[in-house]
């Protein structure tokens, strides 16, 4: 078996191991497969798969400036296969977010709902527009084989530069707007990376990452496909990297000095060791390997460099967009599902990369594909003398059995029982503490919402307003609290409790106090549970109850408080603010004297103190 093969082989076993995960994560929900929290919503996903992705793929902009706006036009030859590298990159991009947000289904919303002062915005919309950009420009060459296209690859071959300059524009946007988000935590990132330079940084380190991943590509499909290494152009390459870095280095060392941070690099924590051997992987050790002509001009000196470039960059990615946050966010560590999510969407891009190679004129002589030989003889296997096919039908054979045996492997290692989207434990909710006004704070972490309890009774019209909210009770009881029945803060519940009713520790019923006899036992051949509690419904409750699988705590404050603020947001005049979150959640009112084993006692005079809301809040 050839290179290419055995490389394709091994992308389609991880290839397989990421399916699995991708279907846990997206049937069970993040807390499934993630380590992330509220204190670290940021993880490897973001970190590798977006900020570094979007660095990695830069190579399309800078090559493509280099030869259609700076005339330099012996880098031709590599203007497709970079163009195709971004192109695939910033689709693995799009992937990985999809991946990372919790409801992926809206990524297009920053289309519509426009946030101008976000950066976050702004990377997100011109992340879109670039792709956009770049699949116009390599569309050209697929549609060169297809000649009933013709008249649309003409008209797009005329607008290649408008295209670059347009994709030039929105690369240095978007480059630096990453930088831009982190200067936001000057509080959270250490002193080592947060300045206020990050986006003219993360700009730059983004072309030098360029010219090295087109580098690092250019040996890596020479190496697979045997073809000579484009050395020439890969020298010029790297000696236009000399100066990226050696310009990097001097603003971000300067402004290091220039603000009396100098002594933090020797401070002896584990954050000077990460900043110090981010240092010399990315840029010191590389600068000086490029420096000397004959490392420059050689394949072995171009592979380290590459390497240690691209690995380099994003490591310094990772450590801003986490690693040197760990003291003040709290520790982080990826699950090994992460990893392998984000080991995955590469796979599944390079495989990518490969099918374009192949099909497509890539490169000026496209290569034989590399399973298929121009005799086609068929091959055995020799234990059962079996034919495979040829060899073409036999490498798809290998690949789609790969991949469902590491789909399979897969999931035997991920974890069974009760997935929840929090966690594998449950998260229970406490009930409200307080008098006339409650302390809504259903997880006890002392960051709930001030509830006026007597007030909202009086303007929804006295006790009769009860059902509005209370609008199940448990037996016996009347306004059962909300905590009753939704007992888990993030999951929904069985609020019937069919393993209490059924158990000795419980009710102890038989199956037939409930069960119609001989009738499949389901909830649908079940008596209603107002056989029994006659009282369970209230009278004019407003809210029908037609299952007992009631959703999680968060979801049922949400959901009754937020529909009952828009109606009255129309009815009452210069009202409109209710609908908005920062109508409860603007301040945080913890009681004076709380305590976590028993609730404030009720008092005219109690005092209440403000706290500043969560961040992520």
């Amino acid at each position: 078996m050839n290179r290419v093969h055995n490389f394709k082989l091994i992308l389609w076993i991880i290839t397989g191991f990421a399916a699995a995960v991708a279907v846990t994560r997206y049937w069970f929900g993040l807390g499934a497969v993630t380590n992330l929290s509220d204190a670290t919503p940021w993880g490897l996903w973001i970190g590798f798969d977006v900020v570094s992705g979007v660095a990695l793929a830069s190579g399309g902009f800078v090559i493509t400036a280099a030869v259609y706006i700076m005339k330099r036009k012996e880098f031709y030859p590599i203007v497709r296969p970079a163009v195709l590298t971004a192109m695939l990159g910033y689709m693995a991009v799009v992937v990985g977010l999809l991946f990372d947000l919790g409801i992926p289904w809206n990524l297009w919303q920053p289309i519509i709902h426009w946030q101008h002062h976000s950066a976050l915005f702004e990377v997100a919309m011109c992340v879109m527009f670039y792709l956009a950009v770049l699949i116009l420009e390599f569309a050209p060459i697929p549609l060169e084989e297809i000649g009933w296209f013709a008249k649309i690859r003409n008209f797009l071959v005329k607008m290649r530069i408008p295209l670059v300059i347009l994709g030039i524009m929105l690369s240095t946007l978007h480059q630096s707007s990453l930088g831009s988000l982190f200067l936001l935590t000057p509080y959270k990132l250490h002193p080592l990376w947060w300045t206020s330079l990050l986006p003219v940084l993360f700009f730059i380190s983004a072309v030098g990452l360029g010219l090295m991943m087109v580098t690092f590509e250019s040996l890596l499909t020479s190496y697979l496909y045997r073809r000579k290494p484009e050395l020439s152009l890969l020298s010029k390459l790297g000696k236009a990297a000399i100066w990226v870095i050696a310009i990097y280095l001097i603003i971000r060392l300067g402004d290091i000095a220039l603000n009396g941070k100098f002594g933090l690099i020797f401070a002896g924590s584990w954050e000077n060791r990460l900043f110090i051997s981010e240092l010399l992987i990315a840029f010191i050790i590389p600068l000086i390997l490029l420096a000397i002509p004959k490392v420059r001009s050689s394949v072995p000196g171009l592979w380290v460099c590459a390497i240690m470039v691209v690995a380099g960059t994003v490591y310094n990615r990772i450590n801003v967009s986490g690693l040197a946050m760990q003291r003040t966010v709290g520790f982080y560590l990826p699950a090994w599902t992460e990893i392998v999510i984000s080991a995955g969407v590469v796979s599944i891009f390079a495989l990518l990369f490969f099918f374009f190679i192949e099909k497509c004129a890539i490169w000026e002589r496209r290569p034989s594909e590399p399973e298929a030989a121009k005799e086609i003889i068929p091959h055995f296997d020799h234990p059962s003398e079996a034919t495979l096919g040829d060899p073409h039908s036999s490498a798809w054979v290998k690949y789609s059995l790969a991949f469902i045996i590491a789909m399979a492997v897969c999931f035997a290692f991920l974890p069974g029982g009760d997935i929840r989207s929090e966690g594998s434990e449950p998260a229970p909710v406490h009930k409200a503490r307080g008098g006339d006004t409650l302390f809504v704070d259903g997880n006890r972490d002392h960051f709930g919402v001030y509830f006026a309890h007597k007030l909202h009774e009086e303007r929804n019209g006295g006790e009769n307003s009860c059902v509005l909210c209370h609008h199940m009770n448990m037996p016996l009881d009347e306004n059962s609290g909300c905590y009753e029945c939704h007992f888990d803060m993030y999951s929904s519940v069985d609020a019937f409790k069919h393993d209490w009713h059924a158990s000795p520790e419980g009710v102890n019923l038989s199956c037939d106090r409930c069960h119609i006899p001989g009738e499949n036992r389901t909830a649908a051949s079940a008596n209603s549970c107002a056989v029994c509690h006659a009282d369970l419904i209230p009278e004019g409750a407003t809210i029908e109850v037609v299952q007992y699988q009631a959703v999680s705590y968060t979801d049922a404050m949400h959901g009754l408080c937020i529909d009952c603020h828009r109606v009255k947001a129309m009815e009452l005049e210069g009202k409109a603010q209710m609908a908005y979150c920062a109508f409860c959640h603007d301040q945080q009112f913890i009681p004076e004297g709380f305590s976590m084993e028993s609730p404030p006692t009720p008092s005219a005079d109690r005092k209440w103190v403000v706290v500043p809301m969560k961040e992520n809040e």
